[in-house]
């Protein structure tokens, strides 16, 4: 829900020079992208700029209507604001991020809520992007195209699993098992362990990751790497399974070393 003087910014910007491309999912239709905002000039501002790129676009005004949406089209992505009727944003983002059948679906927050904390907790439960209003339409198409691109960063030859030890990295079921026990992650946090479990021992620092893994036209600030690892080694942590090795080399980033 927006407040006044938390309106939308008619003004294009561009923090890494994205250039304009039609909206395109697999198969060669049009990505499907939900609009889960109850002010409807908002909404219609957003479906008017990403129809534009060649998005299809659906609008859902409350929380309710949001699931039922997803459950029925399954989008490519989803733009989420947090104060909608019903179920706020942050349960809806809860709850897709906690079905194995949803969780992959790249979720971003477009919010009037400006704060870190508030920023920190989209991200905890799961969110891959988190945008302040008032924003640049511009830049929204850019993240929905950032968090839609289809490349992976990782990808291993014939889909064979990556292993380290213990850890087994599943591309193709988008599974995580430590020990033989299943960890449940999202897109985000599988896609930067498989990134760094690919170079054991080599660091990257938090812009080369942020650059692989949310990719170069993303918006996300390197605080975004560390708040995914946490969870990452929380999550682990919470099936009851041995951390994976990523160490933290102070000052520069992560890698991965795997635990003798």
């Amino acid at each position: 829900m927006t407040r006044a003087g938390a309106g939308v910014d008619l003004m294009a910007s561009n923090r890494r020079g994205v250039a304009d491309k039609p909206g395109g999912a697999a198969g060669g239709r049009a990505a499907r992208v939900l609009v889960v905002e109850d002010e409807g000039d908002v909404a219609e501002m957003i479906r008017y700029n990403l129809s534009k790129e060649g998005y299809d676009v659906r609008l859902a005004a409350n929380g309710t209507d949001a699931l039922r949406q997803v459950k029925e089209a399954r989008p490519d992505v989803i733009l989420l604001d947090i104060m909608v009727p019903q179920l706020n944003g942050w349960e809806i983002c809860r709850r897709l991020k906690q079905d194995r059948e949803t969780r992959a679906i790249p979720v971003i927050m477009v919010t009037g809520r400006v704060e870190e904390g508030d920023k920190v907790l989209g991200f905890e439960l799961g969110a891959d992007d988190y945008v302040t209003k008032p924003f640049s339409p511009r830049e929204l198409v850019a993240r929905v195209r950032a968090v839609s691109r289809r490349g992976r960063p990782g990808e291993d030859a014939a889909g064979q699993p990556l292993r380290a030890g213990d850890l087994e990295i599943d591309r193709q079921r988008f599974e995580v098992k430590m020990k033989g026990r299943l960890v449940e992650l999202t897109r985000k946090e599988f896609d930067l362990l498989a990134t760094l479990v690919r170079s054991p021992g080599r660091v990257f620092g938090r812009e080369e990751l942020l650059d692989l893994v949310w990719g170069q036209d993303g918006f996300v600030e390197p605080r975004t790497v560390d708040v995914h690892v946490a969870r990452l080694r929380a999550k682990f942590t919470a099936s009851r399974c041995p951390e994976p090795g990523i160490e933290t080399v102070r000052g520069v980033g992560y890698r991965f070393r795997e635990r003798s």
